[in-house]
């Protein structure tokens, strides 16, 4: 299974914030930051808000924060509702497989994408930032410029 690259994102710019102390980098930093384009950066942003994992502040002295809600979050349901509800293989798609009443193999990949899931259920995005990880985000740019 592959993540979305919006999902990848998303988790990266939590585990950033996650280490971040009392600065408020800005979207652009945090992009720098993890080698992802502005734009993109943008849009997971505005998705983790919505979904209440971080908080946003324009305007001078602005820029984003983990909120308390984000800090504790598994990463098992971040990935669960970035990722949707869809199945694994595409068994359903504009040509729909021959098999898809009688195949075994899209339960298998249903029970092994849930398998996943559940391994990241327990993990908390603080967890994530544990060392070695979190020192290493904490020598990032924008994490070392002064708040």
């Amino acid at each position: 299974m592959r993540l979305l690259r919006s999902t990848d994102m998303a988790l990266r710019v939590l585990m950033r914030l996650a280490v971040a102390g009392g600065s408020t980098p800005t979207t652009r930093e945090v992009a720098a930051d993890m080698n992802v384009p502005y734009t993109h950066a943008a849009k997971v942003v505005a998705e983790l808000q919505h979904r209440g994992l971080l908080e946003t502040r324009r305007g001078r002295g602005g820029g984003l924060s983990l909120s308390e809600a984000g800090r504790g979050a598994s990463v098992g349901g971040i990935v669960r509702a970035l990722e949707g509800e869809g199945d694994v293989a595409d068994c359903e798609g504009s040509v729909p497989c021959p098999l898809n009443s009688d195949c075994r193999l899209r339960g298998a990949l249903r029970r092994a994408q849930e398998a996943f899931y559940a391994a990241l259920d327990p993990l908390t995005v603080a967890d994530m930032v544990a060392a070695p990880t979190g020192p290493l985000l904490l020598g990032l740019p924008s994490a070392r410029r002064p708040s």
